[in-house]
Order: C-alpha cells, then structure tokens, then sequence
C-alpha cells in the first residue's frame, strides 16, 4: 500500500468511534475519524452509568476523547460519508468518498454511526425529548426518581418497561395509547402498583417549567413528572449494506470483536447493537480496534512473507542460470584445448 493509503477509516465521532481511534492510534496506525456531527444523545444534559464519567455531559465526553487523541496526533475530521466501495484488485482496499467530492483510500473500515430514534407524532412530545420525555431507566431513571412517571405505550415492551421503572418510582401510570394490554399482563401492573390509563393519547403538556401531565383524547390531564417512550431505534447502516452487509432481524451482525461478514468491514456501537449505552459503544469501539489491528499485522506478515519467497525465487533463478554459463563456459573452454 503507498503511503496515502490509511490502514483504517473510521466512520463516525462518537464513543465507540473515538475509543477505537484512540486503541489505533496508540497502536501507531495510520487512521481518519470522520465524524458527521449528529450524535444521538445531543438533546441530553447528562450521561450517566459511565463509570468514572457519570453525569458529564455528551458534549464533554467527545471533547475530551478528541484531546486525548491530539496528544497522539489524531485530529477527528468534520466530514460525512456519501459511499464506501471495494476497489478492484489483489489487495483488500476501500474508497471512502465524502460529501463534497473528498476521497480517501483505507485499508480497513470501521463504521460506527449510529442510530437515530424514531418518535411518536404527538404534539409536545419531541420537545420534551432527552430532558424529561426520555427511553431508558437506566440512563435517566435515576434522575426522576420519586417523580409521578408514565410509560407511553408504543410497542411490545412497554409492559416491560412499566415494570421496570417502578423500581425508581411508587407512582407509575401506564398509557395504553393505541396498544393492547392482554389479561396477564393488567394482572401484573395491578400486582406491583401499576396505574392503567386506558385510551388515546392527545398530547404531552408541558410549560416552561417541564413536563406537566399526559392530556387523553377526551380532554383529561393526567399530571406526570416524567414520560418513558420507546422510540423506533433506526440504525444509520447505509453505509454497511452499501458494502454487502446483510441484516438480521433489523440490525446487520458482528462477531464479538466487531467484524462483519464482509472482509475488511467491521462495526461498533449502536449501529449493530441498538441497546449499548455509551460505556458499552466505547468498549465495542476497542475490542473492535484491536481486531483490526491484529487483522493488519497478519496482513503485514502474509505480504512480507510473500515478499521473501519472491526474492528467494528470482535468486534461486539468478543462481541457475549463472551456474549454467559457466558450465557452458568451461565446456567451451576445454572444447577448444584451453
């Protein structure tokens, strides 16, 4: 490979592309970090259940991974990404071409770009979003403890959901929405305390104070401190399927060091595990780094093995044909008396 050629690209800024930028980095690797600019927990104050960062702010968090990649002379680039495709030859390479016409060659890629949520369309409800609308107990539950708390009910898990929260709170009101609440399942929101509010849901009522109550369609409100919403997670995988990678069950697989089943590709955090908190993006992002970086070592020693044998070759072959001529030579010589 020339020297303009990266031994990886990695394709996203966030935890997970950071923490393996930085694993690369150290591993003195030749490496860009296209960072897009559209992380998915912007709207949030805080982060937490990240040990030794609980409570820092996303934003600090991103900048303080790209200081620490300064220090090794890694500067994330502000770019996003139109395409990847193989390139044609012997070698396993990568162009990657960025919005505005930009390219890079790699030899690896790594795609970490994440999800985007998918809301319900209720008035109220976006604005809210990250603050006091929110979609996982464990990274708010905390901070609405003790709160009058709704679950908004959107799918499958929302019983699951209910009953979880009840762990941060006594007050829990499930909104049944546009969902069916089986038998089984009022059984046990009843058993553990659990409010069923049943019907449509018109808005989420809110003022400059924060949230205020869940309004139903028949124009009562019913006051709550918080709302649990289970978001449609979208993984941001254009770019895998772009390169031949397939999904299953709506999220395209890795083993557990981030490969895809197409070579050279490999992915980490959100985008192939829609769950992964921040603390597990970024340690997906290293073990993932440290992959590719034993993948490029093996593909270092193939090359200089390869290398060796085709010098050996072609002396082998310059020995013969020399020991041939002065076979020849001295044949001739003594053919002639001399």
């Amino acid at each position: 490979m020339n020297e303009n050629t990266h031994d990886v690209v990695i394709v996203g800024g966030g935890a997970a592309g950071l923490s393996a930028g930085l694993v690369l980095a150290r591993a003195r690797r030749r490496i860009a970090i296209l960072d897009g600019g559209a992380p998915r927990n912007a709207p949030a104050a805080h982060m937490h259940g990240f040990l030794s960062r609980d409570g820092m702010p996303p934003a600090a968090l991103l900048e303080a991974g790209r200081a620490e990649l300064a220090r090794y002379g890694v500067e994330p680039i502000a770019a996003r990404v139109d395409d990847i495709t193989r390139e044609d030859g012997p070698d396993l390479a990568f162009t990657v071409r960025l919005t505005g016409g930009a390219t890079l060659r790699t030899r690896r890629v790594l795609v970490a770009t994440g999800l985007r949520d998918d809301l319900p369309e209720l008035p109220g409800l976006r604005e809210r979003w990250g603050k006091d609308v929110l979609h996982c107990p464990y990274c708010h539950g905390y901070e609405v403890r003790d709160r009058p708390i709704g679950v908004l009910a959107t799918g499958p898990m929302a019983v699951h959901q209910t009953l979880l929260i009840r762990q941060w709170s006594p007050d829990v009101t499930l909104f049944s929405h546009d969902q069916e609440i089986s038998p089984d399942d009022r059984e046990r929101l009843a058993a553990h305390g659990i409010t069923l509010a049943e019907g449509q849901v018109k808005r989420i009522v809110a003022d400059e104070d924060g949230l205020q109550g869940v309004e139903m369609a028949d124009g009562s409100v019913v006051e709550r401190g918080a709302l649990l919403v289970q978001s449609t997670m979208i993984p941001n995988d254009a770019l895998l399927t772009g390169l031949g990678c397939a999904r299953e069950d709506g999220l395209v697989p890795t083993d557990g060091m981030g490969r895809t089943a197409v070579p050279g590709v490999s992915a980490a955090g959100n985008v192939v595990n829609a769950h992964a908190q921040v603390i597990m993006a970024a340690a997906e992002g290293s073990a993932a780094a440290m992959a590719l970086n034993a993948d490029l070592v093996e593909e270092d020693v193939q090359r200089a093995v390869d290398r060796d044998r085709v010098t050996a070759r072609r002396a082998a072959g310059f020995d013969a044909a020399v020991e041939a001529l002065i076979t020849e030579t001295v044949l001739g010589d003594r053919r002639h008396g001399l």
